[in-house]
């Protein structure tokens, strides 16, 4: 079901399953193909190419991706990742700060919600790519940009890894385990969707696509009036447990 409203955000931020909501950004993106060819340059990105090909053509990609012309390079499968997007405020994302991390933080705040970070995260990927099977450590509100994208994660999180597997990084792998397809919550997600994803839920997403971007506003320690997410209370007692840990690896278990 999607969430239309901000009581029933309200309702259903605190436990899993993950869900679909309406928010209404005025944010109008470059295109994705320019976007990554900007993107790709810069000494904070992260990538990795994918696909079955001998490992000395991957190497020869990796190389060149940088560099190559744009119609081959998204004709290679890979999956990339940029964390610090305010690199970025004043050129490719120009506005994106008063146009969408002000009003959001003033919607959050006005409803009772705080939270130690909130950044937005860029994902890009071409057709038949895969992230990782992994968990976040924070909340994250999917932004389906450009192309298609379906987002894997599962009804029950409990049945599949418990919250304190999660917060130690159990869930890390290039592949989901083998499970029922009963299970499952796969959201298909096109240009203007967005996905509320639960902090340490295990999910995976894969690109449905020839080239699919997406943004999503990562949250560290949301929280309601006082309150915190179910699963996030693991993460708080792991942390109380080991503060010299504490924040220092607060995008660890975000896999590209």
């Amino acid at each position: 079901m999607t969430i239309t409203t901000p009581d029933d955000f309200i309702h259903r931020w605190r436990q899993p399953p993950n869900f679909p909501l309406e928010v209404s950004f005025d944010y109008v993106f470059l295109p994705a193909i320019d976007v990554l060819d900007h993107i790709r340059k810069d000494e904070e990105v992260r990538f990795t190419i994918l696909g079955d090909d001998d490992w000395q053509v991957r190497i020869d990609r990796t190389a060149a991706f940088r560099t190559a012309p744009l119609e081959e390079i998204v004709t290679w499968p890979f999956r990339l990742v940029h964390f610090n997007l305010s690199r970025f405020y004043d050129d490719l994302m120009g506005g994106f700060q008063d146009e969408v991390m002000i009003p959001w933080r003033t919607h959050l705040s006005a409803r009772g919600f705080t939270w130690q970070r909130l950044a937005p995260i860029l994902f890009l990927s071409t057709e038949g790519a895969s992230s990782t099977y992994h968990n976040d450590n924070s909340h994250g509100l999917v932004w389906q940009v450009h192309g298609s994208k379906t987002f894997h994660s599962y009804l029950v999180p409990d049945k599949h890894l418990s919250a304190d597997a999660a917060v130690i990084g159990e869930t890390t792998g290039e592949d989901p385990p083998e499970h029922d397809a009963v299970d499952r919550l796969s959201v298909t997600m096109r240009p203007g969707d967005h996905l509320w994803s639960h902090a340490l839920t295990p999910h995976w997403v894969t690109t449905e696509s020839t080239l699919a971007m997406s943004v999503t506003l990562s949250h560290g320690g949301l929280c309601h009036q006082g309150r915190f997410a179910e699963r996030e209370l693991a993460l708080r007692a792991y942390w109380d447990k080991n503060p010299a840990e504490a924040w220092t690896h607060d995008l660890r278990n975000v896999r590209y």
